[in-house]
């Protein structure tokens, strides 16, 4: 595991650029050159004793984060947790985890077998959560997945990394509002995630969000490749709560929308 939580976010943010090429245009375009702060950064697993969300949480509870908050999501057959580091200049952490046994038998065999594809030390290695896939699926495997859960299939092509990472709007020097930040971006020729409008939540949810629409990468599967949704970038403005603190938590209505961002069909 990793000793520094620098080092781990550093490794990670390499390898989602590598997934995510817009993600730097988009940094530039935002950024002017500064330092963007990051909201949070999210994960997708399996409930799976091998790989389940307590083995990808260990990485970062092993490096001062603390569990927050709990979430449901009933549709998409999902469960998720997200962190926070008592330093708060430091990404939140969002890790979802699909719920296996409430799909299908060809559909939970597909997963079983990637799942048992991995060696058993892996999940504790300091590189685990950028470690990509640790398996082969074949194009109708992949297929299959995504008939019952876009989460499945993104999980069998893309592997373990980073899904997104969130820009805090908060930190921005330049934007005050998240429609701005959004008319920036489709000015630049973005696609912008709509599903439950452009911005998910506001004020009323204390946190409002937005996202572009994933990249799409050629991926090798064993028996051709494909050009699929890879990763995305995330927007999130947080509001005070009457204490007059910042919202941390996430809400579970505007986080549903935000994984249709590796969507295929959209």
């Amino acid at each position: 595991m990793h000793n520094n939580v620098e080092t781990l976010f550093a490794n990670l943010w390499q390898d989602y650029v590598a997934m995510t090429p817009s993600a730097l245009k988009v940094h530039q375009l935002l950024g002017d050159g500064d330092e963007l702060i990051n909201d949070h950064v999210a994960f997708r697993t399996f409930n799976i004793d091998k790989v389940n969300l307590e083995k990808l949480a260990a990485h970062f509870l092993a490096l001062g984060y603390e569990e927050k908050g709990q979430y449901n999501f009933e549709q998409k057959k999902l469960k998720a947790k997200h962190f926070e580091h008592a330093d708060d200049t430091k990404p939140k952490v969002f890790i979802s985890e699909l719920l296996v046994e409430e799909f299908s038998a060809p559909v939970q065999a597909i997963i079983q077998k990637m799942v048992d594809a991995i060696p058993a030390d892996a999940v504790n290695k300091e590189n685990f959560l950028y470690s990509g896939t640790h398996w082969q699926v074949s194009s109708e495997e992949y297929q299959t997945l995504l008939n019952e859960s876009e989460y499945a299939a993104w999980v069998s092509a893309w592997g373990f990394r980073a899904n997104h990472f969130t820009v805090s709007l908060n930190h921005l020097k330049h934007y005050t509002m998240l429609s701005d930040v959004n008319e920036k971006l489709k000015e630049a020729g973005f696609e912008l995630n709509t599903s439950g409008g452009e911005i998910k939540g506001g004020p009323e949810v204390h946190l409002a969000q937005s996202s572009t629409m994933a990249d799409k990468m050629e991926v090798r599967f064993s028996d051709k490749s494909l050009v699929i949704p890879s990763c995305f970038y995330e927007f999130a403005q947080r509001f005070p709560l009457p204490d007059g603190k910042l919202y941390t938590g996430f809400v579970a209505a505007s986080a549903d929308k935000i994984f249709e961002s590796t969507n295929v069909g959209m």
